[in-house]
């Protein structure tokens, strides 16, 4: 019977919504904007804009999301790793992507901008715009250089929750942003290379298609040696202590470990496990800064 009803749900239109929201992908958006209130504060994040400012961010990027899907569903639909998506598969149709996407979106702004603050809207409207509109409509299907122009977008979500808390921007927010905005190359480069037939037939200039597998995987070293820069400055800055550190060397030597060997004897398996990495990079990089917040040496 549990299993009847599983079948059911992922079948409903309610789990195709939500599935145009790029659930994985969202919920990562908003662990780093939540990491970035509570590293805005030195104790308690205040409720409201913590619950307030999850659900905004939340909302306003999943309507992205749905946004992406809608402009790009015939690339979707040519690509095996996204031909089930809910608009490629017809088990949703564009005019009902469209208004879930603008009702979604409205949502989202309308919290953020009623209990959380007029900055933080504008921040999450500028993110929206970046990533739906100057990413996926203008600079994925014209330049290899997509995802790092575009990452900026990427970049934002720990900034959004900075604001959401103090009202403002400071530096170590940016330096927040500065990692993600490193970290993006060569997390998205590594499934690029291993996709790259994909692209290809879908008619996208990503980096491999257009300039080779081997510039490709000169980029993802050149960009994982500037992430393990780039991750040395909260330290540097006193933004975080020694628990970071630790962790961000650690987990740098990993990604650098992965990086050299894609680059010297690459293989699409090493491809994937590099990708499925970054993504665990992220998250636990992100986690330790939250812990050497509260337990700092």
């Amino acid at each position: 019977m549990a299993s009847g009803l599983a079948r059911d749900y992922t079948s409903s239109r309610v789990y195709q919504f939500y599935q145009l929201t790029k659930p994985r992908v969202v919920s990562l958006i908003v662990f780093t904007a939540v990491i970035g209130m509570f590293l805005a504060v030195p104790g308690m994040v205040p409720p409201q804009a913590l619950l307030a400012g999850t659900l905004g961010i939340a909302l306003t990027a999943g309507a992205a999301a749905a946004v992406n899907c809608l402009v790009e569903q015939k690339i979707d639909a040519v690509m095996a790793r996204t031909r089930a998506r809910p608009l490629p598969s017809g088990r949703l149709t564009s005019f009902q992507a469209l208004v879930f996407a603008g009702a979604v979106g409205g949502i989202g702004l309308a919290v953020l901008y009623h209990w959380v603050n007029a900055l933080t809207m504008w921040l999450t409207l500028a993110t929206f715009v970046g990533y739906a509109i100057v990413y996926t409509v203008i600079l994925k299907p014209r330049t290899p250089q997509n995802i790092v122009i575009g990452g900026a977008s990427g970049a934002m979500p720990p900034v959004l929750g900075w604001a959401a808390v103090t009202g403002g921007v400071s530096a170590d927010a940016l330096l927040l942003f500065l990692i993600i905005f490193a970290w993006t190359p060569p997390h998205f480069w590594a499934l690029a290379l291993y996709r790259r037939h994909e692209y290809a037939k879908a008619g996208v200039p990503m980096l491999p298609v257009t300039h080779g597998d081997k510039v490709t995987r000169l980029h993802v070293l050149f960009y994982t040696i500037i992430l393990f820069a780039c991750t040395m400055a909260p330290f540097a800055t006193r933004m975080s202590g020694l628990i970071y550190l630790a962790s961000a060397v650690a987990l740098g030597v990993v990604f650098l470990y992965y990086a050299v060997k894609i680059y010297v004897d690459y293989s699409d398996r090493l491809a994937q496990r590099t990708f499925r990495y970054s993504i665990f990079y992220l998250s636990t990089l992100f986690t330790a800064l939250l812990v050497d917040h509260y337990f700092r040496f």
